[in-house]
């Protein structure tokens, strides 16, 4: 059998991909995702987003209470100095891999509280963030916005290095 044949040769109903593309697609479509709202952020943007109007339910994503189950954190709101370690702890029990999501001026930058003596400015100081949606508070279509590069991101994962070893090859 010629294998140069079947590489060339479109066959109907036959998709050819590699594993990693795969699981890839498999993540990308079934985020489940640890909401992680501490002020207004978290009721009138992460909860008019998972609404009947604009409802994550149909991009696959489902929320979780445990971050054991959870792929992806969103950080919705102000991080105090007292949180910071408690966020720290939910990042490192969710299970490898894992996305972070930074929702709200707040917890992208401490917001109008910046520079005070007890809030962190930004939680990309504790854990590291994939994805900023600005805003005080973001517009539902920001949010959607946000998570769609988050699967954008999580598409291509491990994908690079594969890429750069064609080109060099």
């Amino acid at each position: 059998m010629d294998l140069n044949l079947l590489e060339n040769e479109k066959i109907p109903g036959v998709i050819t991909t590699n594993l990693q593309q795969i699981v890839n697609w498999g993540r990308k479509n079934s985020v489940w995702y640890m909401l992680f709202g501490i002020a207004c952020c978290a009721i009138e943007g992460l909860m008019a987003t998972g609404a009947s109007r604009y409802d994550l339910d149909r991009f696959g994503m489902i929320f979780r209470a445990s971050p054991r189950q959870s792929d992806l954190m969103i950080v919705a709101g102000t991080v105090n100095e007292k949180m910071a370690d408690r966020v720290r702890r939910l990042y490192d029990q969710m299970a490898e891999p894992k996305w972070v999501m930074a929702m709200g001026a707040c917890a992208i930058s401490g917001g109008p509280y910046q520079g005070k003596y007890n809030v962190v400015d930004g939680v990309d100081r504790i854990i590291p963030v994939d994805v900023y949606v600005p805003g005080c508070p973001p517009r539902p279509e920001t949010v959607i916005y946000g998570l769609m590069k988050i699967q954008e991101k999580i598409a291509r994962d491990g994908l690079e290095k594969r890429l750069k070893e064609k080109v060099r090859a």
